[in-house]
């Protein structure tokens, strides 16, 4: 099974490393405007495959992509200390406009992740520019990913026994579902109970203050953020190229919200198979309604909504 990146740049080599790591994929094809860079990266990662999996790794330009059952798209602007995911929205979405097209001829029959921010956003756009194609962004797995270690932190437990959401917007707006949060099973604030651990409105602030301000302590230290997510966009194509029904935070375009944001979704072949609604409390609710909103007024400054407004 092939997997194509485009965007060789932390995120998009990052991701590649990660699958290779992992085994997610037999075949992995990296494209990139600046083509040494993409090969340079293709071949640092394929060093890595006789000790790991033994993943084919080459690089190439987006015709190269032909064949790819999933293509990551990582192409476009980093955020910069002190910009927000939105601030970040004209100079990707011009980019994308002219990128998306090209990766779709392509690869015709490849489901679409998005990962360049802000991706909510722009797993929108991409539906408006191809419709009828599988396209999913990675959302807020990362952020709910977070939310586990961090509440794995004060639990004392392993982190994959913590299970947490994060929804809505990637970003600043999001989020965290305490009220559906668990630990082995009991909600949270059982769990800790039970194990005469703390518990209070404090702990859980500070716990979202984490989860919230993770990427942007991450960026003030060393630039970027690549390592978490790498690993979340190796998860999300294999879950894809397994058909494996898995329950993640992906963002997709949802209705009710009139905007694409992050939700439990059951992810297969061809992305997204369906919507989980959680159930949330009265605050939470109201959270993700204004969430959306955010959402819907950054797309707005878009040429391809700002006619509609």
């Amino acid at each position: 099974m092939k997997v194509g990146v485009v965007g060789a740049g932390l995120v998009g080599a990052t991701a590649a490393y990660a699958m290779v790591l992992r085994g997610s994929c037999s075949e992995l094809l990296l494209t990139d405007l600046d083509a040494a860079r993409a090969g340079a990266e293709a071949q640092d990662i394929a060093h890595a495959s006789p000790v790991s999996h033994g993943t084919r790794v080459a690089s190439g330009p987006l015709e190269a992509l032909a064949g790819s059952r999933v293509v990551i798209v990582a192409a476009g602007a980093n955020q910069q200390p002190g910009e927000s995911r939105l601030d970040l929205l004209s100079k990707n979405a011009a980019i994308f406009r002219d990128l998306l097209p090209q990766v779709a001829a392509a690869a015709p029959d490849a489901a679409l992740l998005i990962a360049t921010n802000p991706v909510d956003i722009l797993t929108d756009l991409t539906v408006r520019l191809l419709p009828g194609r599988a396209v999913l962004g990675s959302g807020t797995v990362l952020d709910s990913a977070r939310l586990r270690w961090l509440t794995a932190e004060r639990a004392g437990v392993d982190a994959t026994h913590v299970h947490a959401s994060v929804l809505g917007e990637h970003g600043d707006s999001e989020v965290i579902a305490w009220s559906s949060v668990t630990v082995a099973g009991l909600p949270v604030a059982a769990f800790m109970a039970a194990r005469d651990l703390p518990w209070t409105t404090d702990t859980r602030a500070e716990i979202e203050a984490g989860t919230r301000g993770a990427a942007a302590a991450i960026i003030q230290g060393k630039r970027a953020t690549y390592y978490g997510i790498g690993a979340a966009l190796a998860r999300i194509t294999e879950r894809i190229l397994a058909d494996r029904r898995a329950i993640l935070t992906v963002s997709a375009p949802t209705p009710a919200y009139g905007v694409s944001l992050s939700l439990p979704r059951i992810v297969g072949a061809g992305g997204v198979l369906n919507t989980v609604m959680p159930l949330l409390d009265a605050a939470e609710t109201a959270a993700l309604d204004v969430s959306a909103g955010v959402l819907r007024a950054a797309r707005a400054n878009l040429a391809e909504w700002a006619s509609e407004a």
